[in-house]
């Protein structure tokens, strides 16, 4: 491929320049760096606008703009790549480093750098189906944050008055629904939410469609799904956003996505999972014929019902008015006096009993203290010196010349003052 600059002197298809660089003034007009980059760029970018390309995920980073970068590698060769936010934000799955890709785009040069690189629209895994990692990834990150255990499940009601039927209102699936839910229960009411079940945009109109019923409250219950066909026409019911919406119902939700052999993602969020819509009809519509004749047999069996409760209760009342307490109530009363007189008389000892050992016990604990009283140590003839602030005296160092003192005996007290300095 060769390049011609605008003086038509330089062809990289013969070599360069005729006969050599030239010399002097006969030297032709450079290019600039940039005009060089542009023309590479002109040639190049319109022979790619079309590629795929195979290898293996390096330097992998997303940044807050959303835009990401990353390099494709193999054995021989690099290529440096670039996503945008609008083809990041459409991944199923998250790209890291040393996965192996098919990466979809267009070559592109960045003048900046002077580097040929290949804006990426669309990334696929390779070996491992994208649709099938994005599954599994998504699947583990849900079920990490508790949304498929039991106990957050809510109940079906067994006689729901109205349905919301989120779904393609034109597909098969509806009017297989429709049929079973009317067939068991006539006077159910249904109310269809209509969506698209596959292609973009679809679980936006889906997982939208939940929060709406949710909001206007106009159901007991809520279907969920679609008919049968590939993974990827099912892929919408695989989406992180129908997922949520689906945890975040305050009314129970009925999965019925595809064919039995069918599991999606909001298989395992819902509350109930259905093997296919005419079962989702089944297990919200009670069936009419049934309940008549569930009806037709409690009927039937009332009246021996009724008739057992009444033999039950005569017979309880005859048992009751054959007892010795309800026959003899005198005697009954008598011997509860009786009792009580005998309690009293068991009593009354008991209790002089105890207030008699309690004297004692005081008067003992009396004698005890009245022999440890000071009283009686003085009556010994021992006596207590303080001074007129009440401060006992227990050394001669603690009085000085002059100051009042007070001398209790047996018989009372006695005032002095000291008049010399104390003797040791």
């Amino acid at each position: 491929m060769g390049l011609r600059a605008r003086s038509g002197l330089f062809d990289p298809g013969r070599g360069g320049f005729p006969g050599g660089a030239p010399q002097g003034r006969n030297r032709p007009k450079a290019l600039s760096v940039v005009e060089l980059t542009r023309l590479v760029k002109a040639r190049i970018e319109p022979a790619f606008p079309d590629v795929w390309v195979e290898g293996e995920v390096s330097n992998f980073k997303r940044y807050g703009s959303g835009h990401c970068y990353f390099t494709l590698k193999d054995a021989d060769a690099q290529l440096s790549c670039v996503l945008w936010r609008a083809s990041a934000e459409g991944l199923r799955f998250e790209p890291r480093d040393g996965l192996k890709v098919l990466a979809h785009g267009r070559v592109a040069v960045y003048e900046p750098r002077g580097q040929y690189q290949l804006v990426a629209d669309r990334l696929e895994a390779s070996g491992v189906g994208a649709l099938a990692q994005a599954f599994e990834e998504l699947k583990a990150k849900l079920a990490a944050e508790g949304l498929f255990e039991t106990s957050r499940k809510k109940p079906l009601p067994a006689f729901p008055r109205r349905v919301a039927l989120v779904t393609s209102p034109s597909g098969a699936a509806v009017r297989d629904m429709l049929k079973v839910m009317l067939a068991r229960w006539p006077l159910l009411e249904i109310v269809i939410a209509p969506v698209r079940v596959q292609g973009d945009g679809a679980a936006a109109e889906v997982a939208e469609a939940i929060r709406e019923v949710n909001r206007l409250r106009c159901a007991d219950v809520m279907i969920v799904g679609r008919g049968g066909g590939s993974m990827e026409d099912l892929w919408a019911f695989n989406e992180e956003s129908v997922a949520r919406a689906i945890a975040g119902s305050k009314i129970p939700v009925v999965s019925a996505v595809g064919h039995e052999v069918d599991f999606t993602i909001a298989d395992f969020v819902a509350d109930v999972r259905a093997a296919t819509p005419s079962h989702a009809g089944e297990l919200v519509a009670p069936e009419l014929r049934g309940v008549i004749e569930h009806l037709a047999r409690l009927q039937a069996a009332l009246p021996e019902a009724l008739l057992n409760r009444v033999t039950l209760a005569r017979e309880r009342l005859k048992s009751l008015a054959g007892s010795w307490a309800l026959r003899y109530p005198e005697q009954h009363l008598e011997t509860c006096r009786q009792r009580v007189d005998d309690l009293q008389a068991r009593l009354l000892p008991l209790g002089l009993r105890a207030v008699e050992s309690r004297r004692e016990s005081a008067g003992s604990y009396a004698a005890r203290l009245e022999g440890l009283s000071p009283l009686k140590v003085l009556a010994r003839g021992y006596s207590v010196t303080t001074l007129e602030n009440g401060k006992v005296v227990r050394a001669p160092a603690d009085v000085k010349p002059g100051e009042r003192l007070v001398t209790r005996v047996a018989g009372g007290r006695v005032h002095s003052t000291a008049e010399a300095a104390p003797e040791e």
